[in-house]
């Protein structure tokens, strides 16, 4: 035989044998975390702003997504992050984040439970369903007062007039320079103080609140996956392997090897839309409602 063909072969026994080990662990498993990175967003179309690609208009996101750009600019920040609400309202969930929210679902009934860690700042795990959600990162429809620290949800489309029209991505388009007083406002009675994006910028430290959540479902899993994420943005890169170091079972969902996946029990690769699913259907053993 080819020499291909016998790899192939080989590959898809030994692909064969490890879902079939991992359905097993699964099948046991009472208390499941699950760490998704940008990988699983992408495949729903939604950019990483990383990589030669990773450009809005001239700019990467570490150059806007900071807190001293929004001192310098927040018509300009404003402007960015606006482009990036839009774009994701007119994204849609994709099968990796339906399996997982079907999943929390379904174990739930049965008296276990999984809980989402997320490093998106997307909300489309919320979309999809998913109840148990830790973002790490903040959310794109979270915004914080910078006058009295209110967080609040805001869904509008656009989070306000001025901005209506705004945030072409074209390195050509101008920048719509709005004044302050037109970005948007805290509508809490008596302050109308400027709003920001409530999202972990660079150089910002993660809420110590969802820090201290997250460590305590990590310490409590009997087993990990972690889904759509290169392993390399810390601290959240350092979470699956710590888990691993205390013998929990880790599965690994990604487009490529990453620098921790020698470390883990499984590692499926291929896109998340396709792996999850299959990996997180229900089991022979479960019971059938």
């Amino acid at each position: 035989q080819p020499p291909l063909l016998i790899f192939i072969r080989l590959y898809s026994s030994l692909s064969a044998t490890s879902t079939s080990a991992f359905r097993k662990v699964f099948s046991k498993a009472q208390h499941i975390a699950i760490i998704t990175g940008a990988g699983v967003s992408a495949e729903s179309g939604v950019p990483t702003f990383r990589g030669a690609g990773g450009y809005w208009r001239k700019w990467q996101a570490q150059d806007l997504a900071t807190p001293s750009a929004f001192s310098r600019s927040p018509s300009l920040v404003w402007e960015f992050y606006h482009y990036r609400r839009e774009l994701v309202l007119s994204k849609s969930p994709n099968p990796a984040h339906i399996a997982i929210a079907e999943c929390e679902a379904r174990l739930k009934e049965q008296g276990r439970s999984v809980v989402v860690i997320t490093q998106n700042v997307d909300q489309l795990h919320r979309r999809a369903g998913t109840q148990n959600l830790l973002e790490l990162h903040g959310s794109l429809f979270k915004t914080r007062c910078m006058s009295c620290g209110n967080v609040a949800e805001n869904l509008k489309s656009p989070i306000c007039p001025a901005l209506s029209g705004k945030g072409a991505p074209d390195p050509k388009a101008e920048d719509a320079r709005i004044p302050a007083e037109d970005l948007p406002r805290c509508e809490r009675s008596g302050c109308n103080g400027l709003l920001r994006p409530h999202v972990v910028w660079f150089g910002e430290s993660l809420d110590s609140d969802v820090l201290a959540a997250v460590e305590r479902e990590l310490d409590t899993c009997d087993l990990c996956l972690v889904v759509g994420t290169s392993s390399v943005v810390y601290p959240a890169a350092m979470f699956a392997p710590q888990v691993a170091a205390r013998g929990t079972p880790v599965a690994e969902f990604n487009m490529e090897d990453t620098p921790a996946t020698a470390r883990f029990t499984f590692h499926f690769e291929g896109p998340c839309g396709s792996t999850l699913p299959l990996a997180l259907e229900r089991c022979d053993s479960e019971p059938v409602r």
